[in-house]
């Protein structure tokens, strides 16, 4: 793997990834919900309603764009249930925070994170 350096130390930037199980199926309405609710648990300026599109091999995805960056997310139902959340901000947020929010909106059985 290649080293990473940081070219701009000045400027803050905050990277989470959410992937978890989810104990219904996501919808359209769903991701939009979360989406927005994101904003507010991460205490984000909303530039353009989230947006969303669903492919029939790989299910949903959406996307909400923040003052300070954004947000995407994708859902699957097959092969198993299954969200993917990115995040990626240019201002400081609480990643504690962001994953009880996620853990308990999608009633996860199982859910990870990790930050870089």
């Amino acid at each position: 793997m290649l080293d990473f350096k940081d070219l701009a130390p000045t400027i803050h930037r905050q990277r989470m990834v959410v992937e978890g199980y989810p104990t219904f199926v996501i919808t359209d309405e769903h991701i939009k919900d979360y989406l927005k609710k994101l904003s507010d648990v991460t205490d984000m300026i909303t530039i353009i309603e989230p947006v969303t599109h669903v492919s029939d091999l790989y299910g949903w995805a959406g996307w909400i764009h923040w003052e300070t960056s954004g947000a995407h997310f994708y859902s699957w139902e097959r092969p198993i249930s299954f969200f993917s959340v990115d995040i990626y901000t240019c201002k400081a947020f609480d990643p504690g925070t962001v994953l009880d929010f996620t853990k308990e909106y999608f009633r996860t059985t199982e859910i990870v994170a990790k930050e870089f």
